[in-house]
C-alpha cells in the first residue's frame, strides 16, 4: 500500500515538473517507452532488480540504453527511483502520472475493442461519442478482438460501455424474461 502512495507521489511532482515545463506528452511518451523497454527485456529487469548490483551501474546502463532519448525530468525520475531501490515503481509511476495528467488536462484514454480494425474514421467518431458523453477530451486506442462476434466495446477507467452483438443478445434476453415474468 505505501508502495501504492510513494508512486503517486513521485507522479505527481513529475506531472508538475513536466507542466511548467510545457512537456506533459513528451515526459508521457518516453516514460511509456522506457516501461516498455523494461517490461520487454527480462534480462534488464533481473539487472535493475538485483540487490548486489550497484546504483551507479543501474543508472549508468540506463543513461546507456536510453541515451539522447529521455529528457533530463524522465532521466532524474529514473535515477531517483534507482537511487531509493523503487525503480520497481517505474510502471505505477507511468500509470499514476497518466492519470493525473488526464484528470488536469481534461482527457481520458478510451479502450476500444473491436472485432475488425477499424477506419480512421470510426475512430474519430467514437472518440467524438465518448467526448460529448463524458465531457472529456478521448484518446482511443483500439485492440482487435476476434472472440467478439460484432460491435465494440469501449472501457473508459473503469467504465465498460458494452456495444458488443453478444452484449445486445444478453440483454434483449434479460427484457424477455422480464416481460415472460410479468
Amino acid at each position: 500500500m505505501s508502495d501504492i502512495v510513494v508512486a503517486k507521489r513521485y507522479a505527481r511532482a513529475l506531472f508538475e515538473a513536466a507542466k511548467e515545463q510545457s512537456a506533459v506528452a513528451q515526459v508521457e511518451t518516453e516514460l511509456n517507452e522506457v516501461v516498455q523497454t523494461v517490461q520487454n527485456h527480462a534480462e534488464l529487469r533481473k539487472v535493475l532488480d538485483h540487490p548486489n548490483i550497484d546504483v551507479p551501474a543501474k543508472r549508468q546502463l540506463m543513461s546507456s540504453i536510453f541515451a539522447g532519448r529521455l529528457s533530463p525530468l524522465v532521466l532524474n525520475i529514473i535515477n531517483l527511483l534507482i537511487d531509493r531501490r523503487r525503480q520497481s515503481l517505474l510502471p505505477i509511476v507511468l500509470s499514476d502520472f497518466v492519470q493525473i495528467s488526464n484528470e488536469s488536462l481534461g482527457q481520458a484514454d478510451a479502450t476500444v475493442y473491436t472485432a475488425l480494425p477499424l477506419t480512421e474514421a470510426q475512430v474519430k467518431e467514437i472518440a467524438e461519442q465518448f467526448s460529448r458523453m463524458t465531457g472529456k477530451q478521448i484518446r482511443v486506442q483500439t485492440v482487435i478482438d476476434p472472440s467478439l462476434l460484432g460491435g465494440i466495446t469501449v472501457r473508459i477507467g473503469d467504465r465498460l460501455y458494452d456495444g458488443s452483438l453478444a452484449g445486445k443478445l444478453e440483454r434483449l434476453e434479460k427484457s424477455l424474461k422480464q416481460a415472460q415474468a410479468m
